[in-house]
């Protein structure tokens, strides 16, 4: 029997802590699972996500969303302001992807530019 704990992710290749919380607002249901499934997106590019925390909140006529993402061995530090607060979470789920893909390559370039085990052995 597997239960999954609320805030965390279980699937096949998906394992993630989401932590939502609010400053000067409440977190419905509806947006707890609009930001679940926004920042569910960002598996597609990266299966490494330790946790997640997002903190919304409402300033004056902004509504501001952050996000701390927890990778190995780097944590990417993300926010968005939009006059709406689904449309700063979007904002923020699009600036998270590109954040995400800009570290995954240059993980990428990284492992290329040692090399493997062939060319190490024919030097």
């Amino acid at each position: 029997m597997n239960r999954a704990l609320p805030g965390v992710f279980n699937h096949l290749e998906f394992n993630m802590n989401l932590i939502v919380t609010g400053h000067h607002l409440e977190i419905t249901s509806a947006i707890r699972s609009y930001v679940e499934d926004r920042v569910k997106r960002i598996s597609h590019h990266f299966d490494h996500v330790i946790d997640v925390t997002v903190t919304l909140s409402v300033e004056k006529l902004n509504h501001k969303a952050e996000a701390q993402v927890h990778l190995p061995g780097k944590d990417i530090h993300v926010e968005a302001i939009q006059p709406d607060m689904y449309a700063a979470i979007d904002a923020l789920e699009e600036k998270l992807d590109r954040q995400i893909v800009k570290h995954k390559e240059k993980q990428g370039a990284v492992h290329r530019d040692e090399g493997g085990i062939k060319r190490a052995s024919m030097d």
